[in-house]
């Protein structure tokens, strides 16, 4: 988190940029970049000390739509150019702007070494389970057996998921939020925004052109409370109309069921409580498996640790280096030692 330098009070309309928003009328990008704007004058920082990176893909325009430093560059690859951003300038709130498809794919490997290096950055990947800009081929986190043009008689790969892919890299935040849900979102990106490291959020965000209705089956209103978990620390994990059942783990095993309180004679102490600070990430990683039907699908933070971000190790090496040897000179760094001249 960048501290305030700037005592002029922002608001939602000073993050809005004078370009046109141009993404498919209905589209879940519309929520996520209103709540993003509504989020970014509560947090105090200088719209000239904000920088948003994207590489490729609907949800890449972000960097268009904030007015705010940004850099839309190539597929998959934000993750670098961000870790640039931030180790040339540490004091900047650096945010990545990806998709299933930009982040998990072409820019995988960069994804994970962002994060297993916890820079402090904040990454929001936007899961359509889809292709969108290059119009509806299946994405690395489309189910398997998805129709698609680019496979029409179905995937035939197993998804990733993002969740597990963040969490096995050693993520220090992790979470997911809805398009839908636009309170639970703007608490999520502000708690990214406050944590030191690498924040990673999923957020499931509709296509509606090319795989509408894709999380409806849980996301719906008149589902959701029986369908998603909430995932509060400290809290039992309970969900439902009544707020009756929950998950606890069988006994004599780390296997998770769904459970009713009250039935069986099950009681609140059976639940399972959510430790987001818990070492090793172990449960997290568990919610991070749940599917629906079999499980609701936890939303909220799964994992928030701390651990020195690699910025300021770097800020810190470097400082020691200059303390110990001087500053550097650049001429003489590349006239030292052994040298050719090329004629």
């Amino acid at each position: 988190m960048v501290a305030a330098t700037n005592p002029q009070k922002l608001t939602r309309k000073d993050f809005q940029s004078d370009q046109e928003v141009r993404w498919c009328p209905g589209c879940g990008d519309y929520a996520i970049l209103a709540n993003v704007q509504k989020v970014m004058p509560e947090l105090g920082v200088p719209r000239e000390k904000i920088v948003f990176v994207s590489g490729i893909g609907c949800s890449s325009r972000f960097p268009y739509y904030m007015n705010t430093y940004g850099m839309h560059s190539i597929h998959g690859r934000a993750p670098a150019f961000a870790t640039g951003i931030k180790l040339a300038n540490p004091e900047l709130s650096v945010w990545i702007v990806t998709g299933d498809g930009d982040g998990l794919s072409i820019g995988g490997n960069h994804l994970i070494h962002v994060i297993r290096r916890n820079l402090d950055v904040n990454v929001l990947l936007f899961n359509n389970q889809i292709y969108g800009l290059t119009k509806g081929q299946y994405s690395p986190t489309s189910e398997l057996g998805k129709k698609t043009k680019s496979t029409p008689m179905g995937s035939l790969d197993h998804p990733f998921k993002p969740i597990s892919v963040a969490l096995g890299a050693e993520a220090s935040f992790v979470a997911r939020s809805i398009d839908v849900d636009p309170k639970h979102l703007s608490d999520i990106v502000t708690r990214a925004a406050k944590h030191k490291g690498t924040s990673f959020i999923e957020i499931y965000q509709n296509c509606n052109v090319f795989n509408d209705h894709a999380f409806e089956h849980f996301t719906a209103k008149d589902v959701r409370a029986e369908r998603t978990l909430v995932l509060k620390h400290g809290a039992p994990m309970l969900f439902g109309a009544g707020n009756n059942k929950g998950i606890r783990l069988k006994k004599g095993t780390f296997a998770p069921e769904v459970v009713e309180v009250g039935k069986d004679g099950v009681t609140v102490e059976d639940i399972l409580v959510h430790d987001e600070t818990e070492a090793t990430g172990a449960v997290a990683f568990l919610l991070s498996r749940f599917t629906y039907p079999e499980f609701p699908i936890p939303v909220g933070v799964f994992r928030a640790v701390e651990r020195p971000s690699y910025d300021a190790l770097n800020t810190a090496q470097m400082n020691a280096a200059t303390q110990k040897r001087g500053k550097g000179d650049v001429m003489a760094l590349l006239h030292d030692g052994e040298t050719w001249d090329v004629r």
